[in-house]
């Protein structure tokens, strides 16, 4: 049989596609790293549910209805930054991670972002608070979810002080998530007329006996105790100074719904802290409650599992409108698309990323109900105010970060 040219060019045409349909079946996975606390103070703010709130986001994306394949890996920092750095580079170098996700230590968090702009790869935060990520130390490969020592210091702080808290003692956990918070909440009370009076550093990670930290407060005459801490650390610090009838103004600046769950509402009923997620917020949150809650009954999210859920969904929507070879490829034109497409999701609602990469909401004075005013499991706060999105987070132009353009 003879082939004519047109046939000839015919089969030819054909076969040139074969090769690429079959790149295009293969299409490249993502690999999105959740590095937590799996068995530290902050295992209950991040811990197994982090990785599940990232699961929960590919299932709620339906990233395999849409033809793309991601994998969900995990690693345990262990609050150490030398650890968070190793994984980074192990995850990036050799495994095919893209992005990693959440990391509750801020200590950690700058070591994690420092390397994902030496690998040029995506890292989103929601757990840390250092609000030195989007300051002095941003980079354009990071970007800063759900909460920051500057917002806890202007809500929680600035609360505290116009309800006569104007002199200060910090009991601070000595790494970056506790020198900054002390930092930013010491600027809101000098600016409102307030005085620091002292402060004492505890030693991070390991510390469990506040009892020494709380007599040189309870000594100083203080009006506030400021407890720059967070976690296991919060839970016992608060714990012991009701066992010792401190009879000062506990500042929990750094409070989680899973730490009010651990202490009860007998202990914490009244005390004033901010979040930028509750589960009974609304519809939405109670929706997005209940979609994960199959993967761990016992537990209601944190607004670190939120941060989780939601810059995992924003990054799946972005890689997906990208194209996956193209947002594996480079991490800064990744994380640039990340700033300008505004999110929206179920914890957080609309909101937008800024140029210094920090994601912009509102966030929410609350005060935990006394035990007969909770009606159902996990029924915990009541809100006392919101600061709208625009006024939450430090202006753009004020943080040092040479993204900014005033």
């Amino acid at each position: 049989m003879r082939l004519s040219r047109r046939s000839l060019l015919g089969t030819a045409a054909v076969a040139a596609t074969v090769p690429a349909m079959r790149a295009g079946a293969q299409t490249p996975t993502l690999k999105l790293g959740v590095l937590t606390d799996l068995s530290g103070p902050y295992q209950d703010i991040g811990g197994p549910l982090a990785i599940a709130a990232a699961q929960q986001a590919i299932e709620d994306f339906g990233a395999a209805g849409k033809g793309m394949k991601v994998e969900v890996v995990s690693a345990d920092h262990q609050n150490k930054p030398d650890i968070g750095a190793n994984v980074a580079r192990q995850w990036f170098d050799r495994d095919g991670v893209d992005i990693i996700l959440e990391v509750a230590n801020s200590g950690v968090a700058l070591a994690v972002a420092g390397v994902a702009k030496e690998k040029n790869k995506v890292y989103i935060n929601s757990g840390a608070a250092t609000s030195d990520l989007t300051g002095a130390q941003c980079n354009a490969n990071t970007i800063h979810f759900v909460y920051d020592t500057y917002m806890l210091a202007r809500s929680t702080g600035g609360a505290l002080v116009k309800a006569g808290g104007d002199t200060w003692f910090f009991i601070t956990a000595d790494y970056a998530f506790g020198h900054a918070l002390t930092r930013d909440v010491t600027t809101f009370v000098e600016q409102a007329g307030g005085k620091v009076l002292g402060g004492v550093r505890t030693p991070f990670p390991g510390t469990t006996d506040f009892s020494s930290f709380l007599l040189q407060a309870q000594s100083s005459g203080a009006k506030v105790i400021g407890l720059a801490n967070a976690g296991a650390d919060t839970i016992n610090t608060i714990k012991q100074a009701k066992e010792f009838g401190i009879k000062q103004k506990l500042g929990g600046l750094l409070v989680f719904l899973s730490d009010v769950h651990a202490m009860g509402l007998d202990i914490c009923q009244g005390l004033v802290l901010t979040e930028s997620f509750y589960w009974d917020f609304n519809d939405r949150t109670r929706a997005f409650a209940e979609r994960i809650k199959p993967k761990a009954p016992s537990k209601r999210p944190t607004m670190v599992h939120a941060g989780t859920y939601a810059s995992a969904l924003h990054y799946l929507k972005v890689a997906h409108d990208m194209g996956v070879a193209q947002a594996k490829a480079d991490g800064a034109a990744t994380v640039a698309r990340l700033k300008a497409m505004p999110t929206d999701d179920d914890c957080f609602g609309k909101g937008v990323i800024r140029a210094d990469g920090r994601k912009i909401h509102p966030s929410y004075l609350f005060e935990v109900k006394k035990p007969g005013e909770s009606k159902y499991p996990w029924d915990y706060y009541k809100l006392l105010a919101t600061t709208p999105a625009e006024e939450a987070f430090r202006p753009l132009n004020a943080g040092g970060c040479p993204l900014a353009k005033a």
